[in-house]
């Protein structure tokens, strides 16, 4: 480690705001401690949970860098106490606290997976995206082949991924999307059905798609008046899986319908989990997701890189919403 730069340049929030307030300044080189590796970084994916840390909203755990970013990939070129997965210069994807708008960055050593074939972006682009998909809709939701699975938002970075792992899994998908050309993206990804929620009403579409039976599953970053209808489409027994609120966290709600239905509502964070926990998902998504993104039967898709110094024009562009798939930082 005494090769390393004692300097790097980071992106820093200089106050709670829009776009215009993540600025390049000088940082220290963070050291990793027991158990981690320190990456030079490639690039770094840009996630919702970035912009609202930005907004003041969504503040890092106790501990953590305030430098956003939670995915990284890019080269090990220093080991911490202990850390003997991986060994100086192996390329890697990581799912970071904190600290990938960065040129270097700290992860746990049981929190990153080869890079495979991927390119430096799009192995930038996965990490967090592909464990929040794999925990939520497989573990926590526990979708089935043969299962009708209705994910919201079906043109993001979570959607994108959570399309093409459901089809690979047999489950029949239904997504939503903002826009015609949206739709037309989702459904060349294996979606059966795309929503065009802005002119077209998902409850009864999804009714309409599944024979009046209602859909298995709902993955949902709404929240908002989407939670009553999410129980209104929702099939009996079906699981609703919350991992965000674009809308609001408060929503007014028939829980009768929970009763009736059989329903099953729950949510999680990744974030401020455990190591333990964190871990426990990457091995399971290693075992079971990774093998098909390195056969490439499952793809990051790519909207947009930007250089790491424009991290404020990555977020406009993720603000503006016209964005399909992920949008990254390439930082190497």
């Amino acid at each position: 480690m005494t090769d390393l730069p004692e300097k790097m340049t980071a992106i820093a929030i200089r106050e709670p705001g829009g776009p215009n307030v993540l600025v390049p300044e000088q940082r220290p080189v963070p050291k990793p401690g027991e158990r981690e590796i320190l990456v030079k970084v490639e690039a770094a994916g840009v996630n919702r949970p970035d912009v609202m840390q930005r907004q003041g909203l969504y503040p890092p755990p106790p501990g953590a860098t305030d430098i956003p970013g939670l995915e990284i990939c890019g080269t090990v070129i220093a080991l911490g106490k202990g850390a003997t997965r991986w060994k100086m210069g192996d390329g890697i994807m990581a799912l970071v606290v904190g600290g990938g708008y960065a040129e270097y960055c700290i992860a746990h050593e049981s929190h990153a997976l080869p890079i495979g074939n991927l390119s430096a972006a799009e192995a930038g682009a996965l990490p967090e995206t592909l464990f929040t998909v794999w925990h939520n809709v497989f573990e926590r939701g526990g979708l089935k082949r043969g299962e009708t699975f209705l994910v919201h938002g079906g043109t993001s970075g979570i959607g994108t991924v959570a399309i093409q792992l459901a089809k690979q899994f047999g489950a029949k998908v239904i997504t939503t999307a903002g826009s015609a050309d949206k739709c037309e993206a989702a459904k060349k990804l294996g979606a059966d059905a795309a929503i065009n929620y802005k002119t077209e009403d998902f409850v009864a579409l999804t009714k309409a798609a599944t024979n009046d039976k209602g859909a298995d599953l709902i993955l949902d970053m709404v929240g908002g008046d989407y939670i009553a209808r999410n129980y209104e489409a929702a099939a009996v027994e079906g699981r609703i899986v919350q991992i965000a609120f674009q809308g609001s966290p408060k929503a007014t709600v028939d829980f009768r319908r929970i009763m009736l239905k059989r329903l099953h509502h729950t949510g999680s964070t990744l974030r401020a989990r455990s190591i333990e926990d964190k871990a426990a998902i990457i091995r399971s998504a290693e075992q079971n997701a990774l093998p098909l993104i390195l056969a490439g039967k499952v793809r990051p898709v790519m909207d947009s890189t930007f250089p790491l110094a424009k991290a404020s024009e990555a977020h406009a562009r993720m603000e503006q919403s016209a964005h399909i798939g992920k949008i990254v930082l390439k930082v190497g």
